[in-house]
């Protein structure tokens, strides 16, 4: 992983990043913050477990795996980082050790990174950006909870269909009724995300197409009206 100390830039690499839509050039340069770029090919590890100490990082491109090893030494997935997305410490709890790791998925990634105390300052002297920041967190914490919930309380086929559904509202580039998931997650890692099989995913994703509720390409996968397909997780 390959990592830069960003100089000259300055606010361009976290252009796309709603949290910092209040902060202009000037502000910027005035704050004296200091974040790093940072570049990982795929499969390369951002962080070990317990080694992401007081750092957030701001996915600029490519995805992110945060998962962690199990008692039996399984994989599990915990969510897939995406374009746009903050992950890291996110409490702002200074020495917060975490048990997951992060990993570029698929493809390359870039990311900006900074250390808790620069974060920290830039909120007490921007209360709009803290303001932005704690909607972000909220709005994530609330897919976390929403994923834990259905595998809690519903069948294969609802998982399947809200991470499906939630994926879509991640696209921004949707049209009417109608949307596109770029198909970057494996039958595998959708089935860990949704607590399930590889087989029942794979079987389950046929049923959908068969009844002209998806369609999936080598690249996507569409879901051809959205309202009929959230009707499908609902009628178990």
């Amino acid at each position: 992983m390959a990592e830069n100390q960003s100089c000259d830039s300055t606010l361009l690499l976290l252009r796309g990043f709603d949290v910092f839509e209040h902060i202009t050039d000037e502000e910027y340069e005035e704050l004296g913050l200091i974040h790093n770029y940072l570049e990982a090919n795929s499969g390369d590890y951002i962080y070990f477990p317990y080694q992401n100490r007081n750092k957030l990082y701001f996915t600029k491109t490519g995805f992110i795996k945060l998962g962690y090893i199990d008692e039996q030494g399984n994989e599990v997935i915990k969510e897939i980082i995406q374009k746009g997305e903050v992950f890291g410490q996110l409490t702002l709890e200074k020495n917060n050790d975490q048990d997951e790791f992060a990993q570029a998925y698929k493809s390359h990634v870039s990311l900006c990174a900074f250390t808790m105390e620069d974060f920290i300052r830039l909120l007490q002297r921007k209360p709009q950006m803290a303001i932005a920041f704690s909607f972000h967190l909220g709005n994530k914490l609330k897919k976390v909870e929403n994923r834990l919930l259905n595998i809690l309380n519903k069948d294969v086929k609802s998982r399947l269909v809200q991470l499906l559904l939630q994926l879509a509202a991640d696209n921004k580039t949707n049209s009417g009724n109608r949307a596109v998931i770029e198909k970057f997650l494996t039958h595998d890692d959708i089935a860990k995300l949704i607590g399930s099989s590889r087989q029942t995913v794979t079987t389950t994703l046929n049923q959908f197409e068969k009844k002209n509720l998806i369609s999936i390409s080598k690249n996507e996968i569409l879901i051809n009206d959205l309202m009929l397909f959230k009707q499908a997780g609902e009628n178990n």
